[in-house]
């Protein structure tokens, strides 16, 4: 029985096998992946960003509890920081959830983000696809804290939440590019802490000054202290909140179709860039091109177009 045929039967052995090839970017994974493509669609995906030290591990584990007490089975694709010595993930965000490692409705895996930026993993995508096949309810993906970068998390997901925290300079974090836009729901965490109330009114102020239209989806703010668990309720009960406005507006189906989009062009893009690198590196033509350049006979943007046109 192939790998593909086992994820979609539950299997959690073959899922982490699966998972493992794609990030080691295996040749025999993308066929796997084409097999459960057609069973994927099905799972609520939240992603999760902030900058490091607001808590977003800590958060993510009271969340799998609050979703486990509702009977949802959930994925968890936690990105981490690349160990330098083996160029694997460094594990600190599944040492935070272990206590849900005895759980079988739980699946969480760590990937290195391996010099990507934007928060995620070039293999993220592939992953979800896997634990979406398996028969997940809810898959939560953390990014690495990268700051304002992060942005590309949206890409991936339903639900983007913002998370925040006193103390950490997200008085001004909230106003980088980007941020305020990608955000569904903003969760100031450590709400305990001082300094709390003023993350919370300048937020307010820079969600008003982004107004939205009557029938726009205006981002509502949640409190938590998730080492107490404390607000995490409220917050699970506005991402349900987001999932039926998404439903009932038909924003579902055009941030899926948007998001297919991206994922169709950056495949694309990447097998088309490799296509060309192999045939000019084969020719030797990539030597020669430098040449030109470096004496100035020729400039890089004609013969980028000759590429494209020879190829």
């Amino acid at each position: 029985m192939g790998l593909a045929k086992k994820v979609i039967e539950g299997d959690i052995r073959a899922a982490a096998r699966l998972i493992r090839n794609i990030d080691d970017e295996a040749p025999d994974a993308i066929e796997e992946l084409k097999k459960i493509y057609p069973k994927t669609g099905n799972a609520h995906i939240i992603g999760i960003t902030g900058s490091p030290g607001v808590g977003k591990s800590t958060l993510v584990d009271k969340l799998i509890k609050g979703f486990r007490a509702d009977f949802k089975t959930v994925g968890v694709v936690a990105l981490d920081p690349t160990s330098p010595f083996t160029g694997g993930a460094i594990l600190g965000d599944r040492i935070r959830m272990q206590d849900h490692s005895l759980d079988k409705g739980v699946f969480i895996r760590s990937l290195a983000t391996r010099g990507c930026l934007g928060g995620l993993s070039y293999s993220t995508n592939g992953v979800i696809k896997v634990m979406d096949a398996m028969g997940k309810d809810i898959i939560i993906v953390e990014t690495v804290g990268v700051g304002q970068s992060e942005v590309e998390i949206v890409n991936s997901c339903h639900t983007s939440i913002v998370v925040l925290a006193p103390g950490l300079g997200d008085d001004v974090q909230m106003i980088k590019a980007g941020i305020l836009e990608i955000g569904d729901i903003f969760v100031i965490n450590k709400s305990d802490k001082d300094g709390a109330e003023k993350v919370e009114n300048d937020l307010r102020v820079m969600l008003d000054m982004n107004s939205k239209s009557e029938d726009e989806w205006k981002p509502p703010i949640y409190k938590t202290v998730a080492t107490m668990d404390k607000g995490v309720k409220n917050l699970i009960e506005g991402i349900y909140e987001h999932k039926k406005w998404l439903v009932s507006s038909k924003e579902m189906e055009a941030q899926i179709k948007e998001n297919l989009k991206l994922e169709f062009l950056k495949i694309l893009q990447t097998k088309l860039m490799a296509a060309i690198m192999k045939k000019v590196s084969e020719k030797g033509l990539i030597e020669k091109i430098v040449d030109d350049l470096y004496n100035k006979s020729k400039d890089p943007y004609s013969m980028a177009e000759e590429v494209i046109k020879k190829f």
